[in-house]
C-alpha cells in the first residue's frame, strides 16, 4: 500500500549494547549488537541453533530496566551487515521464545495497579474508567496498557528499538482524514507512544485480536489462524519496508482507496456495502458534524450543550457568582502558547479563528484515558458557519517509560506529538502541545492538542464475521509494520522475522496465553466492583 505523503524527515534505531554506559542499556547474556559494531562475530554465532539462546533470553527478560533510544547510527553499516545482525539475533532471542505468557512471580496485582494510576486522575470520573473496562474483557484490554506493559517487560525482546506505539490494540486504529483531503487508515492514539521494543506493540495488537476474536465467537482453531494471518502481515510488510529506500518507506501510507483494492475480492457484498457506508460517515465527521451534534443557539451564538457526566460546558463547572472574563482570556493565552509549537502557516490559519472563542467544555473520552484532563474548545472564524473544534487532553507519562527508559521530552505531550508525527503517515493539522504551568489545580500539567473530529473513525470488530476480523487484523499488521519501519531498523527486523512461519506461530500462541490472563484480570476488577474496592458506574 503505497501514496504519497509529504514529510521526508527519518530516524533509525541502533540496538542497545549490553552493559554500556551510554543510555542504551540492556540486560543479561551478551545482548544485541550496537549499531557501529562489525557483522563478523554476529555471522559466526548466527550459525547455531536459535535453540542455545534459550538461557540468555530468559536472563535478559528478568534483569534490570532497558532503556531505549532512536537513533540514525545504523547509517554507517551496510545493508548485509544490518541483515546479518538481525540473523544473529534469533540464536540470542530465538523466535520460538516469544510463545507463551506466564505471569511473573510476585505480578503485581492488575487492579492495584489500575488504582495506583488512578490517582491524580479527577475522581468523579474514575467510576466511569471502571465501569467501561467492565463492559466486557476487550474493554477491560483497552484499559489496562499499564498491567500489560509491566507484563511484557519480562518477555523476550530482540532490542531492536523502535517508536513504539505503547498502547497498539485493534481499537487503536482507523481512518481519519489528510490535509490533502484523503481518508487513510492509520494508527489513531500515542498517548503511551515512546521508544521501545517492536515487539511488544506487536503482542499487544496480536493479544487483542485474539480477545476480539474471542468476544465474536471464533474457535480456537479459527482464532488462531486469525492472529497468525495479521502477525504473518507484520513480517511479510516489514520485508517489503526493508527493500525500500528511506524515503519510499517515509511516503508510504493506506489510503481508503488502497485499501478497498486489497479487500475487494475478499469481502461479500454485504461487508463491501458496510465499508462504504463506515466511508461515508467518516467524511462527515467534522467540526460541522460537531457543532450540529454537540452545541446549540443561544442568544444567536452557538453554545456547547451540557451532557453530563460527558459533556460539561466550563460555565456549568464554576459557581454562578464567578466572572468568567479571567477565564476567557487565560483560554486566549493557552492558544498563543499552544500554535507556538505549529509550522507557520497552521498557525496563520489559527489566528484567522482565534478572535472568537465561543465556548469550552469537559469532556469524557475513550476508556483507558477517562479521568484525565479532556477539554473542546469551539472557535468560529468567518461566521457561525466556519466553526473549528479543537480537543486539548491531558498527557501524563508513557506506560511503557518505567520499563523502556524515561521519555527525552520534558512536556508530556511533545511527547505524544512528537512519537505521533513520527509513526503516522499523516497526522492532524492542528497537533501541538501546551503546558498549564500552574493548571487551575495548582499542579503543572502537560496537554497536547488537535481537532476534535477530522473525519476520524474507529472500527466496530464486534460486528465483525470471521473473515471480516481477519481482514482487519492483517490490515492492523500491515500498518504497525509501515509505523515501525519509519523510526527502526526495518532490515534487521526483516531479517530476525525470516522467511518461515516461526515467530507467526509464536505470537499467536503469546496472544492465546494472555487472552487467558486478561480472562482472570477483567473477573478481578469485576470482584474488586462487587466488594466495593472500586467504585464502577457503567453503561456511560
Amino acid at each position: 500500500m503505497t501514496t504519497t505523503t509529504t514529510r521526508k524527515r527519518t530516524g533509525e534505531v541502533p540496538a542497545p549494547r549490553a552493559g554500556s554506559n551510554d543510555g542504551r542499556e540492556r540486560t543479561g547474556g551478551r545482548g544485541a549488537l550496537a549499531a557501529g559494531e562489525g557483522a563478523t562475530g554476529s555471522e559466526k554465532r548466527g550459525a547455531g541453533s536459535e535453540k542455545r539462546g534459550t538461557g540468555s533470553e530468559k536472563r535478559r527478560a528478568a534483569g534490570r530496566p532497558r532503556r531505549y533510544q532512536l537513533d540514525t547510527s545504523i547509517r554507517r553499516m551496510t545493508t548485509a551487515e544490518r541483515a546479518a545482525r538481525g540473523r544473529a539475533l534469533r540464536v540470542e532471542v530465538p523466535r520460538a521464545s516469544h510463545a507463551g505468557f506466564e505471569p511473573a512471580a510476585g505480578r503485581p496485582d492488575p487492579v492495584q495497579l489500575l488504582i495506583e494510576q488512578s490517582a491524580g486522575r479527577l475522581p468523579d470520573l474514575v467510576p466511569i474508567r471502571y465501569g467501561r473496562m467492565l463492559a466486557s474483557p476487550f474493554s477491560y484490554y483497552r484499559g489496562a496498557a499499564l498491567p500489560m506493559a509491566r507484563d511484557l517487560a519480562g518477555t523476550p525482546v530482540s532490542g531492536l528499538a523502535v517508536q513504539a506505539c505503547g498502547d497498539a490494540h485493534l481499537g487503536n486504529f482507523g481512518l481519519f482524514g489528510t490535509a490533502e483531503r484523503r481518508l487513510i487508515f492509520d494508527i489513531n492514539d500515542f498517548d503511551e507512544t515512546q521508544p521501545g521494543p517492536w515487539e511488544w506493540d506487536v503482542k499487544r495488537l496480536a493479544a487483542s485480536l485474539e480477545i476480539a476474536a474471542r468476544e465474536n465467537g471464533l474457535g480456537k482453531a479459527r482464532r488462531a489462524a486469525t492472529v497468525a494471518a495479521a502477525v504473518r502481515r507484520y513480517r511479510l510488510a516489514m520485508r517489503d519496508f526493508a527493500g525500500q529506500t528511506n524515503l519510499a518507506v517515509f511516503y508510504s501510507s493506506a489510503d481508503i482507496d488502497e485499501v478497498n483494492r486489497r479487500l475487494s475480492r475478499r469481502l461479500s457484498s454485504r461487508q463491501r456495502a458496510r465499508l462504504d457506508k463506515g466511508v461515508t460517515k467518516a467524511r462527515g465527521r467534522d467540526s460541522m458534524q460537531a457543532l450540529s451534534k454537540l452545541t446549540r443557539i443561544v442568544d444567536g451564538r452557538p453554545q456547547i450543550v451540557a451532557d453530563p457526566p460527558l459533556v460539561i460546558p466550563l460555565s456549568s463547572l464554576l459557581p454562578a457568582d464567578v466572572d468568567t472574563t479571567g477565564l476567557e482570556s487565560g483560554l486566549i493565552g493557552i492558544i498563543d502558547s499552544y500554535k507556538r509549537t505549529l509550522p507557520a502557516d497552521r498557525r496563520y490559519l489559527l489566528d484567522q479563528y482565534q478572535s472568537q472563542v465561543a465556548d469550552v467544555a469537559r469532556k469524557v473520552v475513550g476508556v483507558g484515558s477517562v479521568g484525565t484532563r479532556c477539554w473542546i474548545m469551539l472557535m468560529l472564524g468567518r461566521d457561525e458557519s466556519d466553526p473549528l473544534f479543537l480537543q486539548m487532553k491531558e498527557a501524563g507519562p508513557s506506560v511503557l517509560s518505567e520499563f523502556a527508559g524515561p521519555c527525552r521530552y520534558a512536556n508530556q505531550g511533545q511527547r505524544v506529538v512528537e512519537g505521533q508525527r513520527l509513526m503516522q503517515a499523516a497526522s492532524d493539522i492542528f497537533l501541538g502541545w501546551h503546558r498549564m504551568n500552574p493548571a487551575p489545580d495548582g499542579a503543572v500539567r502537560d496537554f497536547y492538542v488537535r481537532q476534535l473530529r477530522d473525519w476520524k473513525l474507529s472500527m466496530d470488530t464486534a460486528i465483525m464475521d470471521p473473515q471480516g476480523l481477519s481482514d482487519y487484523g492483517e490490515v492492523c499488521g500491515w500498518t504497525l509494520a509501515r509505523a515501525h519501519a519509519r523510526s527502526g531498523d526495518r532490515i534487521a527486523i526483516a531479517a530476525y522475522l525470516g522467511a518461515s512461519d516461526a515467530f507467526d506461530r509464536a505470537i499467536a500462541a503469546f496472544a492465546a496465553s494472555y487472552a487467558d490472563q486478561n480472562e482472570r484480570d477483567y473477573a478481578a476488577l469485576d470482584e474488586a466492583a462487587k466488594s466495593g474496592r472500586v467504585l464502577a458506574q457503567r453503561g456511560v
